[in-house]
């Protein structure tokens, strides 16, 4: 079935009018990009230009996707928006909360039984307010997304960063922050600054080894974790139609690791083949109406370094497969350098656990291609050496490749484990036995995150990210260094024996089958639906305002820590264990940057309490600041907030009492995050000035209230011994994000205004 079409088909009927009136105004050739962006405007036909990096723009994005983790936090504060109903096509997924730890069936009756206040909070909001729920074990978010929400030409946001995924069909899909996601359910448009256009260029077609995983592995390296930030990637060329729609997910999905607003990709016949095949040959049919505005214009393909910001170009016939990391996704390594950059590096070569799964790679033709191995394997006498995880996408997805004997190919492996239909060791979601010790270890994983303790809470654990068939590879050797394109393996029977190339199914000869996809449409009218948040729960608690700014100077704040180095927002507010804590804000807050390294010992959550001279846990610390009535502010390095779209990164020192957050450098979704909750994101105008700040200074904000756009703020940094510092921060506030502030959070405004 196709969910939403009328509103499919609206969206496409006023394509031809709002592309005429964009190329009139733009008095250029357009990227696809540029269409979505333009036929997507709030004010309805473009009537100006708008500057890429530059101009704040108001959209109207066509729907909405959460899950459970972040969910929880968006929809407490979309029930403070009073409204009944949302305004656009919105969905919540249940897929963070369950751990992997035995096997599917055990692992999701846990998850359920642990998690049961959350989920049935989250199906009763969802029902009384018209919001579609994917209910445990349904499947991980955006591969659900891809198999029956996305569509081409399409503009959705969503509360992970990885909603990006959809640009595999032609969709510009932006991760954002919960109270992004209120405003566009709750009827309002959605604000982002034009951003600025990378172009890839996809030449030849990949083989053997190669797989689209690499292509994205390949960008990260060019690109590293900021070079796209405030840009969408837009991919097109002879290989970019090579590529089938799940594999171009795959790229875009891990285009959050490279800072990217979202990458995106064509309409195609690929994406014919995927909409038909999971049952949506009516979005085939409108689409194909107005296929020509569903691509770039041909002249900016022709010329692409006339239209783009930026160019790269890849040629997939020479392309080969890497592994990417540790410890961050853009370290990239061919696997034939793998070896003596391990051994110069003092990586750990052996492997224990190999993991395949995951929103960015989990589909049909992923397990199959995978499964293909592990079959070659088992047919030439050779047992694995490591364990080998799997996280299936989809219940949908799951069910096919058991009828089709995928499951079963991985099952000849004594130690395969098959989880649960959700995220699992991916965000941290993982029970893995003896992780606790701390031992220096590696895994492989086919996953898009791999910063130091995500998958299983050991910061020693070096997590390298390939494809699904590297990943099974890999397992079958049990060393990080084996390279299946010229090395052997030996086989019970003491023979030298070769793995044969990867084989797989873009899509399932027999279709997709499924008993019960895990969908629970909501109540046509949710009026009397009840929604009960219990006074005295640990995982749930109401939302009150955040307060209003007195219109005054910040003065006599004290620097709860200065981040060093990488601070993502795994650093500032961890998942794992505290994902059950999603709900509570006052609790979840006791994880409030608990990862950051401070940089005046080079410790993990150990920071100085200035009223007392003592050490503590900074959540704790700065209780004892909010407590006492004293402003702090946080300090941090480059591209501060990098990685998940969790806005609790935002709101924990928000609600702690944290007044402002200076750093050298923000990643995007977290400083949008800070302004919508009301806080002071700030960056050095001179980012040496980082050097000049000490533990013990007292700040001062000395022109705050005189705060105006394109106006920088000056701080003073008053020392120890009386000596002073005076730095000047840039910003990036508008008008409107201004207003954010003066109420104390974007959702105090919108109350505001409803009155």
């Amino acid at each position: 079935m196709t969910f939403d079409i009328d509103m499919i088909k609206k969206v496409y009927e006023r394509y031809p009018e709002r592309i005429a009136a964009a190329r009139q105004i733009v008095g250029k050739p357009l990227t696809l990009s540029e269409k979505i962006l333009y036929t997507h405007l709030w004010e309805g036909n473009a009537t100006q230009a708008h500057e890429r990096g530059n101009s704040y723009v108001d959209f109207a994005p066509d729907r909405v996707a959460m899950q459970d983790a972040t969910a929880q936090m968006a929809l407490l504060q979309f029930m403070q928006a009073g409204k009944a109903k949302v305004a656009v096509p919105s969905t919540a997924h249940a897929d963070h909360l369950i751990q992997a730890k035995v096997g599917a069936d055990k692992d999701l009756q846990e998850g359920i039984n642990k998690n049961s206040e959350v989920f049935n909070f989250l199906s009763s909001v969802c029902d009384k307010y018209g919001i579609g729920f994917w209910k445990p074990g349904a499947g991980i978010i955006h591969q659900v997304v891809l198999e029956n929400y996305a569509f081409p030409g399409g503009m959705m946001i969503g509360t992970d960063s990885h909603t990006v995924n959809a640009g595999g069909l032609g969709m510009v899909a932006i991760g954002v922050g919960g109270a992004d996601a209120v405003d566009v359910m709750a009827g309002m448009a959605w604000e982002l600054k034009m951003p600025k256009l990378i172009g890839v260029k996809l030449t030849g077609k990949m083989s053997g080894w190669t797989s689209a995983k690499d292509v994205i592995l390949k960008v990260a390296g060019i690109l590293t974790v900021k070079g796209g930030t405030g840009c969408i990637v837009e991919y097109f060329g002879e290989g970019a139609e090579s590529l089938s729609a799940t594999g171009k997910g795959t790229i875009c999905n891990m285009g959050a690791e490279i800072g990217a607003t979202t990458s995106t990709f064509g309409y195609d016949d690929s994406m014919r083949r995927y909409l038909s095949a999971t049952g949506r040959q009516d979005v085939v049919d409108a689409a194909d109406k107005i296929a020509e505005h569903l691509t770039g214009d041909a002249e900016v393909y022709a010329n692409p370094e006339q239209y783009f910001d930026q160019l790269i170009e890849i040629n997939l016939s020479e392309l080969a497969p890497h592994l990417n990391g540790p410890f961050t996704p853009d370290l990239a390594t061919p696997v034939s350098e793998f070896r003596a950059k391990a051994e110069a590096n003092g990586w750990p070569l052996e492997v224990e656990w190999a993991l395949i799964g995951s929103c960015t790679n989990s589909s049909y033709e992923d397990l199959s291609r995978a499964a293909s191995i592990v079959e070659d394997a088992v047919s030439k006498g050779v047992k694995p050496k490591a364990i080998l995880g799997i996280n299936p996408g989809s219940e949908q997805v799951k069910f096919t490749a058991e009828r089709d004997g995928f499951l079963n190919s991985f099952r000849k492996f004594e130690n395969a484990r098959i989880f649960t239909n959700a995220c699992g060791p991916c965000i941290g979601q993982w029970d893995r036995e003896g992780a606790e010790k701390g031992e220096k270890n590696s895994i492989i994983h086919s996953f898009n995150r791999n910063f130091a303790k995500r998958a299983d809470g050991n910061p020693n654990t070096h997590a390298f990210v390939a494809s699904p068939e590297m990943v099974a590879a890999v397992a079958i050797s049990g060393r990080l260094d084996f390279n299946p394109i010229t090395d052997t393996l030996t086989n019970e029977a003491g023979e030298q024996i070769k793995l044969d190339e990867p084989k797989g199914f873009e899509l399932p000869a027999k279709g997709f089958a499924v008993d019960d996809n895990g969908y629970q449409a909501p109540s046509a009218d949710g009026a009397s639906v009840v929604v009960n948040v219990s006074p005295t729960s640990d995982r749930l608690q109401l939302l009150e305002e955040f307060p209003a700014w007195d219109g005054k100077n910040i003065t006599g704040a004290k620097v709860l820590i200065k981040a060093f180095g990488k601070c993502t927002t795994d650093h500032i507010s961890m998942a794992g264990p505290w994902l059950k804590y999603r709900g509570h804000l006052d609790n979840i807050s006791n994880n409030m940057l608990i990862g950051a390294v401070n940089a005046y010992n080079m410790e993990t959550n150990k920071v100085k309490n200035e009223l007392t001279g003592e050490y503590g846990e900074v959540p704790a610390v700065q209780r004892a600041y909010k407590a006492a009535g004293i402003p702090t502010i946080v300090v941090g390095d480059q591209n501060y907030g990098e990685g998940s779209s969790r806005e609790h990164a935002a709101m924990e020192p928000r609600h702690l009492g944290v007044k402002a957050v200076l750093v050298k450098s923000f990643a995007r979704i977290h400083e949008t995050n800070l302004k919508k909750q009301g806080m002071l994101g700030i960056t050095f105008a001179n980012e040496a000035d980082y050097d000049k700040i000490q533990e013990d200074d007292t700040v001062n904000f000395l022109d705050l209230d005189q705060f105006a756009p394109g106006k920088q703020l000056t701080l003073e940094f008053v020392h120890k011994d009386g000596t002073k510092d005076i730095i000047m921060a840039n910003h990036t506030y508008n008008d409107q994000q201004i207003e954010w502030f003066k109420a104390g959070s974007a959702l105090n405004l919108i109350k505001q205004q409803e009155k």
